[in-house]
């Protein structure tokens, strides 16, 4: 039995390093303040938001208006409210690994999946809205 503990080890080793962790309010605050992330969806652009300081956020479908919102955790989940809908909260959990961040749409009905493709500093260029963006 004990000829397979080094075996075993390497098995372990070779797992990828990237493992996902769930992450929470605060490591997902200090991952995105200043940033702008790009998303994808089944690999095709889906959306960008760029995070603000005071959990605000400005987010913009692909070609689409921009939204000025902030997010708050619930549930261990991280949830949106943007000014066009400010009733209905849109909760995720994200979680980080090597490759950046993805996202799990935590709504009834739905399977959305995210993915980080891009991260930045430079701003979210808002199209349409003068009153969207920095």
């Amino acid at each position: 039995m004990t000829r397979f503990l080094p075996a075993f080890a390497l098995i372990l080793a070779a797992l990828p390093a990237g493992a996902e962790d769930r992450m929470s309010a605060t490591e997902f605050e200090a991952y995105t303040t200043g940033q702008t992330l790009t998303f994808s969806f089944m690999g095709v652009p889906y959306g960008v938001e760029q995070y603000l300081p005071g959990r605000r956020v400005i987010w913009a479908f692909i070609g689409e208006e921009c939204q000025n919102g902030v997010w708050y955790e619930e549930a261990g989940n991280i949830c949106f409210v943007y000014d066009h809908s400010p009733i209905e909260p849109q909760c995720w959990s994200f979680w980080r690994s090597d490759e950046g961040l993805r996202a799990v749409f935590a709504g009834e009905g739905s399977a959305t999946e995210l993915y980080e493709v891009q991260r930045s500093r430079e701003p979210l260029v808002c199209h349409g809205d003068p009153d969207a963006g920095v």
